[in-house]
């Protein structure tokens, strides 16, 4: 892959993770989609890809939202002429409530979110990635629902980022005549600012109990790991030394979901 000619639509971009990964695949020649809620947040993203001579461009809409994502999408294809790879990075944790407390609009907006907007994300980009013959997508799940079922509360969390992981898995098989490579990346504990999307109630009704280790990342002496150290492992999935890799959740968490 040309990685000069080549285009990524990163959603989530404004910060953590999809800050990291845009800015990442922007030093490999990437022409980047940056795409997110808050249009400061993105067009500063996009300000320092420019800054650094990359090429991006500042993407304002709400995943869920199936108007702004097509109108993202088709003017993101419109000022760089194709799309070769995609990042379903955007996400919100949401409400943890036990699940009788949970309210069914609570429980509907990290459905719309998380899963509605990883769907329509897709819907809309994988028209673009046939065009081109193949490409690379990239799903950013989590250890919750895939590898650790622990956290108090986070029954509709847990359940998106599950289903993330079995999206990628079926799309995997059925997007590979089109040479569309699908996988997933599932962070454990990452310095991000998504708990500014957590509202946490209850915590005592739901929490386990079990006595965790001080530190729970094994290979960090406990400390979190780092939005960069996803997106390295974004960077290598989307290009063609992954060539061969699809349909494969890769849990970036530094041993935390074995101790959990």
């Amino acid at each position: 892959m040309n990685r000069t000619s080549t285009v990524a639509l990163v959603t989530g971009a404004g910060s953590g993770i999809g800050r990291a990964t845009a800015l990442a695949l922007a030093l490999d020649g990437v022409k980047i989609g940056a795409l997110g809620r808050t249009g400061s947040e993105v067009e500063t993203v996009a300000g320092e890809i420019a800054k650094a001579g990359g090429e991006a461009m500042a993407l304002e809409a709400d995943i869920s939202d199936e108007l702004q994502m097509r109108n993202a999408v088709n003017g993101l294809v419109g000022k760089f002429g194709h799309l070769d790879i995609v990042v379903a990075n955007a996400g919100i944790n949401g409400v943890w409530a036990p699940i009788d407390d949970l309210k069914p609009f609570e429980w509907d907006e990290t459905i719309a979110v998380n899963l509605r907007g990883t769907f329509l994300t897709l819907h809309l980009t994988v028209p673009h990635l046939k065009q081109r013959g193949g490409g690379s997508i990239v799903v950013v799940s989590s250890i919750n629902g895939t590898r650790t079922f622990t956290t108090p509360g986070a029954t509709a969390y847990t359940a998106t980022k599950a289903a993330q992981v079995a999206m990628v898995q079926q799309l995997a098989l059925e997007l590979g005549k089109h040479h569309i490579r699908v996988n997933a990346v599932c962070p454990g504990e990452i310095e991000t600012n998504i708990d500014d999307n957590t509202k946490l109630r209850h915590e005592e009704e739901t929490a386990i109990p079990v006595e965790w280790p001080d530190g729970q990342v094994p290979i960090s002496d406990g400390q979190p790991g780092r939005s960069e150290d996803v997106a390295e492992v974004i960077r290598f999935l989307v290009s063609d030394r992954a060539r061969h890799v699809t349909g494969s959740p890769v849990w970036i968490d530094g041993g935390q979901g074995l101790l959990r």
